[in-house]
């Protein structure tokens, strides 16, 4: 992108912006249709495909009555998730936000602690930190992957942090930082081995907002890594308009044993007995994944491999499509890794320009939608702590996502 927002059409007659904001958005609806043609469409942002073996899975769920939150099918589809991420344990909840808000509580966050979060994310990442009675203390992002950028955060933790034995402390608010929790935004992976060096530096613990992510990796010398691996705690979501869904429902992975351990008996009401007596030996939340849900979600991750393929077949076509488009680039993978494509974005030079292509394109049938709103301009966290948010700013202003479910080039016709 530019330096400037507003380099697109400064210059000239007043109304040259205008009209080149015009030019930019009829160019991008011609370059839509020959993607995704008009004729075939309304073409919804991203709809769930229910596919594959999702009705004899669910059926038998209500054929033996087992639904709620014990049965075989939360096992296995906690068993597939292990073997798709490559993690050594994998633990269902009922959505994302539980999975975020039960991996801050496990790794000791508690009232009065900071945690560094981008402002650039969907409201539930901070909404977690808040239930741990703690502070999303907001950093920016940068305008390739989209996720928390390495070196502005470096430098601002040199500036505001103080180690204090084995914790940071907020020279400003004297607080500690108690961890870090990068976000894979809109399925990009964050640069992920950086973070987590500069998380050593400072004596962070690092959570992995992995919701919008299943499917995508980060590369390295001994191959791929998916995402949610590089923190002690991945959290997923699959809502009905992620990649794969459960209808409602999300995931928690880790490699460590114990804290697998504490991930569980936290999400099932601390419950310490099989026996008839229920015993419970600490406050704990009722977040486990009801067996109806995995059931569908068993089916889901049977066709993920094909979802995912056809979403880089559609991520491709945009891709081609937007090649040399003026004042407008496409979103594609970082070169730290690759994207699962979960939703496709256009970055724009000129925010007047993305506002009349969001128009345009909706009235046209291609639902599309802004970028996040940045949380520290919502009155909730109009006080929270915060490093400059220059390049957060920007992206929220100029960036939109396309239609991108994976159904969507299978409707067609060839």
């Amino acid at each position: 992108m530019s330096d400037t927002l507003f380099e697109v059409g400064v210059e000239g007659t007043p109304d040259q912006p205008v009209r080149r904001s015009k030019d930019i958005a009829g160019d991008v609806l011609a370059r839509m249709d020959a993607v995704l043609p008009r004729a075939a469409g309304p073409y919804p942002l991203h709809a769930p495909e229910i596919d594959g073996n999702a009705w004899d899975y669910v059926k038998d769920c209500l054929d033996t009555g087992w639904v709620s939150s014990v049965g075989a099918w939360v096992d296995r589809f906690e068993d597939m998730l292990t073997k798709i991420t490559g993690a050594r344990h994998a633990i269902a909840t009922v959505n994302g936000t539980a999975a975020l808000h039960a991996a801050l509580l496990t790794v000791g966050v508690q009232p009065g602690d900071e945690v560094l979060v981008p402002s650039f994310t969907f409201v539930a990442t901070a909404n977690a930190i808040s239930y741990c009675g703690a502070a999303p203390h907001f950093v920016d992002c940068e305008d390739t992957g989209l996720g928390t950028d390495p070196g502005a955060l470096d430098a601002y933790l040199d500036t505001i942090g103080e180690i204090h034995g084995d914790c940071l402390i907020n020279r400003e608010t004297h607080a500690i930082i108690r961890a870090m929790v990068p976000v894979h935004c809109y399925g990009n992976p964050s640069n992920m081995r950086a973070l987590c060096d500069i998380a050593a530096r400072h004596q962070l613990t690092i959570i992995e907002d992995a919701a919008e992510s299943l499917g995508s990796t980060l590369s390295g010398t001994d191959g791929a890594t998916h995402t949610g691996r590089f923190g002690r705690i991945g959290a997923f979501s699959f809502n009905g308009n992620k990649t794969i869904t459960t209808g409602g429902g999300g995931a928690l992975i880790t490699d460590d044993d114990l804290l697998a351990r504490r991930l569980r008996h936290l999400t099932t009401t601390a419950r310490v007995n099989d026996g008839a007596e229920l015993v419970h030996d600490m406050v704990a939340y009722n977040y486990r994944l009801p067996n109806i849900n995995a059931a569908l979600g068993c089916a889901q991750l049977e066709t993920l491999d094909t979802k995912l393929a056809a979403k880089r077949n559609l991520s491709a076509r945009y891709k081609a499509a937007f090649a040399g488009a003026p004042g407008v680039r496409y979103l594609a993978s970082p070169p730290w890794g690759e994207t699962n494509n979960w939703l496709c974005g256009l970055l724009f030079d000129d925010p007047q320009a993305r506002d009349l292509v969001l128009t345009r394109l909706n009235d046209a049938g291609y639902q599309c939608r802004p970028f996040w709103t940045p949380l520290h301009t919502m009155k909730m966290y109009a006080d929270a702590p915060r490093a400059p948010l220059e390049m957060t700013r920007r992206l929220s202003g100029c960036g939109l996502t396309l239609p991108s479910g994976a159904g969507l080039m299978g409707e067609i016709k060839r």
